[in-house]
Formats: C-alpha cells, structure tokens, sequence
C-alpha cells in the first residue's frame, strides 16, 4: 500500500514500490535460484581476486593488478543490486522509503561511474604497457595508479551526487510504482510531477555522453594496442598480449554497450531497459572474476601460490 502524507499543497509520496523484472509467475523459483547462485558466485569470485592481489606481492605493487582489486571490490558491491532483484522473487515487500531510494539512486551511480572511470584507466594502463613499454614504469606506477584511482572515486562521487539531487529535487505526488528492479534514474523520474526536460537533457551529458566517450577512449587504446601486437615477432608474444587485452575488452563491451543503450535514451519507457540493465548490475560484476581468472595466467599463477603455499603450512 502506498504510504503519503498530506499537505496544505499536494500528496507527497514518502515511499516507492519496486515492481521488480517482469517474469512468469511459474518460473519465480527458477529464477530466485539463478539470481541467488549468481550473486554468491560473483561475491565470491571478486573476493578470491581482491585476496589474490593483495596477498601476492608480485601482483599488488603492479598497477595493472591495483586496478583489477579496486575493481573486483566495486563489483563486491555493485553487485549488491542483485539482492534487490532476488527480493522480487519472494513474498517480501517491494516497498522502499523515499530516502532509502535516494541513497540507492546515489550509491549506484557513485560505484557505477567509478567503474566506468577505472575501465577507462585499464586501458590507458594496457597502452603504456604494450606500446610504451621502456618508458611505463616512468608513466605508470604505483604512486600515479593510487591517485589516478583516487581521482575515479572522487569523480565518481560527485557524479552520483549530481545525478540523485537533481533526481529527488523534484516533487513526487503519485503514483509511487516504480517499474524496476532498483532506484534508477530513468525509471523515477517518469514518476515526477514536473518538467523532467532539464534531468533528461543532464543525464543525456552527463551519462550517456559520458559513457560513451570513455568507451571511444578505451576503443582508441585497443586499435593502437593492436596495431602493437601485430608488430611482436614471435606467436608466443602475440598470444600473451592479445590473451591479457581481450579479457578487458569483453568486460568492458558487455559493460558500456548496455549502459549507452539506456542512458542516451533517458525519456525511454521500453520494457527492454530492465532487462538490457541485467546484462552491466548482474552479468559483468560475474564475469569480471572467471575472465581475469581464466584468461590470465599471471593471476593463474599466483592462485596457485597461494594455494601451495597453504598447502604447505
């Protein structure tokens, strides 16, 4: 039921309803299990590369390995949405309070801007390594990585304060459902009271704009990567590079196509944005450990280390 309180001006909504992925009701419990060993996997998965870097000492004082730890820690909590699409499955109340959706509005866009940025300095770091290899220590290390990351959190930040005031300035008067599975720009403010022209022209720049001039950025780095790789002599070469690059560039793929799908459309009310937003809150935050898993042997190794040596304790 929908909870509002009375003005001498108008019915304020005080809370919102969730309505959730649409899906068949004789699948729910399918789907509940989907979605609840997904999250655990991703969890755990990202949990295992965080301690992996870190407790490796040949991989956390490398930039490229600093970058995929904050990563897999964004993920970590990223992927806390999921949650909110397991609740849809239960009985439990869709309901959220209007500051509760605020903060998640907030929180999403800080950590999802944030990883957009990071994904952006994981190409940068690629370039300086394959095409500048002599002079990367000099462009990248250590000390530059933390404030170049520093500098993706505070950015990201601003962003996600940007985007949640000029969301829950406006007045909410009913209806209070919103279509989705969490608190999202486009899906609230179809729910305002007002002019939305101003939000949807801002989160046109400031997202999809945005979004999709990191990922020209990161396609930039790959052509000229690329065209590096293609200059290494001997197969082996080719092979290890192109093997680190494509891991990076099927996350980032499955990561921002969705995302420029949804926010270069902010008017939109396609049933599709809920399932094309799976693919960027569910898929990528459980990609993200089985490719950098899989697909590198650098991390390969040093599981294997870690491994051994508890082994040997």
């Amino acid at each position: 039921m929908r909870k509002t309180k009375n003005t001498s001006l108008d019915t304020v909504v005080t809370d919102f309803i969730l309505l959730g992925l649409s899906h068949p009701p004789n699948l729910r419990s399918l789907l509940f299990l989907v979605f609840f060993i997904i999250y655990i996997l991703t969890q755990l998965g990202n949990l295992l590369i965080l301690l992996t870097v870190w407790a490796d000492t040949k991989l956390h004082a490398r930039p490229m390995y600093i970058l995929l730890g904050v990563l897999s820690f964004l993920d970590m909590w990223l992927s806390v949405i999921v949650l909110r699409i397991i609740l849809n499955f239960t009985p439990a109340s869709k309901t959220i309070p209007f500051g509760g959706c605020m903060a998640q509005l907030y929180f999403f866009h800080f950590l999802g801007s944030t990883q957009c940025f990071l994904y952006t300095l994981m190409a940068y770091d690629r370039y300086l390594a394959i095409c500048q290899p002599l002079r990367y220590p000099v462009l990248m290390n250590g000390r530059l990585c933390t404030v170049l990351v520093a500098g993706a959190w505070v950015a990201g930040s601003i962003h996600g304060s940007i985007q949640a005031t000029l969301t829950f300035h406006l007045p909410y008067c009913g209806p209070n459902r919103v279509d989705y599975f969490f608190c999202d720009i486009p899906a609230v403010l179809r729910l305002a009271c007002a002019d939305t022209t101003v939000n949807e022209l801002v989160t046109f720049m400031d997202i999809g704009v945005v979004a999709t001039s990191c990922f020209m950025l990161i396609l930039l780095s790959y052509a000229n990567i690329v065209h590096a790789i293609l200059k290494i002599r001997t197969a082996d070469g080719r092979r290890r590079a192109f093997s680190t690059c494509i891991s990076h560039l099927t996350v980032v793929t499955v990561y921002y196509v969705p995302c420029i799908f949804i926010y270069l459309r902010p008017g939109s009310k396609s049933p599709l944005d809920g399932a094309v937003a799976v693919f960027y809150t569910v898929v990528t935050p459980f990609l993200n450990p089985l490719i950098y898993t899989l697909r590198n042997q650098e991390v390969k190794s040093a599981l294997k280390r870690m491994t051994a040596g508890r082994g040997a304790e």
